[in-house]
């Protein structure tokens, strides 16, 4: 398991990490996303499913989400940073709390209560409190005893997803004792080809291949296919047979839905979301913004490492 309590650091380690949250603040928030013209008026947005609502009841939450504010600092109603960030957590916490109200027959001011009071609703920390992720059995990348822990939610069809894996890289080139990498299969439905890469990936595990069928299915995140997957398996060496059978017998669901059912009880609510030593990390997968926080966690290192809960059993 990774669950890591708060680090009794000291005052000037502290201070430092203070710093550094409100500077990567500063700079993530100085490039405020645009969302297009006609956010006030579309009736559908991306990722929230109103499925089973009214006419009436979809105006409600429309109506909702375009007076909130969004919460992630970027200046922008809810229904604005939908359009205008796909990857924004908080304007999606916030709009299924909106359509989980009219469903549910509460007012509009019961509603906007509910959001106004809702975990989402405040501004994000650089580094959320630490929460407990069930590792076991999942793929991991770096020693065994490194005092840091990265768990990775991803979605092999998602661009950004693919954006973030030689920024990972870099991180993990930099800290080659200290750092080891567990992913965790977070599929979007939004995606079509997102579950099946999934379970492509997991075939390619029970190979110990997992690490090779990720690269690649990163770097052709727009060519994800069957067909191209079991090309893939024998360009990697994998027995093509053997995969093609793990593949179609749909034994990966289990697995597939425990990390997609693990990473929303964590707080993932889009992807990549990566977690430092339990603590979900709202900025950018960039070594120059990561490098200081990763930097206080190893000076930190062995009273963190001495009451971790992990257990990283998984197999290349």
């Amino acid at each position: 398991m990774v669950g890591i309590p708060p680090s009794a650091y000291n005052k000037d380690v502290q201070l430092r990490i203070e710093l550094i949250c409100i500077l990567a603040a500063t700079a993530l928030f100085a490039q405020v996303p645009k969302a297009p013209d006609n956010w006030k008026t579309i009736d559908d947005l991306p990722r929230i499913d109103m499925t089973g609502l009214t006419a009436v009841q979809k105006r409600a939450v429309l109506k909702l989400i375009r007076e909130q504010d969004c919460s992630c600092q970027c200046g922008l109603k809810t229904a604005e940073c939908l359009l205008a960030d796909p990857n924004c957590s908080y304007s999606k916490a916030l709009a299924i709390i909106a359509v989980k109200g009219v469903k549910d027959g509460k007012s509009l001011m019961e509603i906007s209560k509910l959001m106004d009071s809702s975990p989402k609703s405040r501004r994000p920390k650089l580094l959320e409190d630490p929460v407990v992720i069930p590792v076991e059995g999942s793929p991991v990348l770096g020693p065994a005893d490194a005092k840091i822990t990265l768990v990775e939610f991803s979605d092999f069809e998602c661009p950004y997803c693919s954006s973030a894996v030689k920024n990972a890289e870099a991180i993990m080139a930099a800290y080659p004792k200290d750092i080891k990498l567990i992913y965790k299969q977070f599929p979007l439905s939004m995606h079509p080809h997102a579950a099946l890469a999934a379970a492509a990936s997991l075939a390619a595990k029970d190979q110990g291949k997992f690490w090779e069928m990720h690269n690649v299915m990163f770097a052709n995140f727009r060519k994800l296919s069957r067909e191209n997957m079991l090309v893939w398996a024998k360009e990697i060496g994998l027995d093509v047979d053997k995969f093609q059978a793990d593949l179609d017998s749909g034994k990966y669901k289990k697995t597939i839905d425990k990390d997609l059912a693990d990473g929303e009880q964590a707080g993932v609510y889009g992807t990549p979301a990566f977690f430092i030593n339990g603590k979900l990390y709202n900025g950018p997968i960039e070594l120059a913004g990561l490098k200081p926080i990763l930097d206080a966690e190893l000076k930190g290192g062995a009273k963190v490492q001495a009451s971790a809960k992990v257990q990283a059993t998984g197999k290349k």
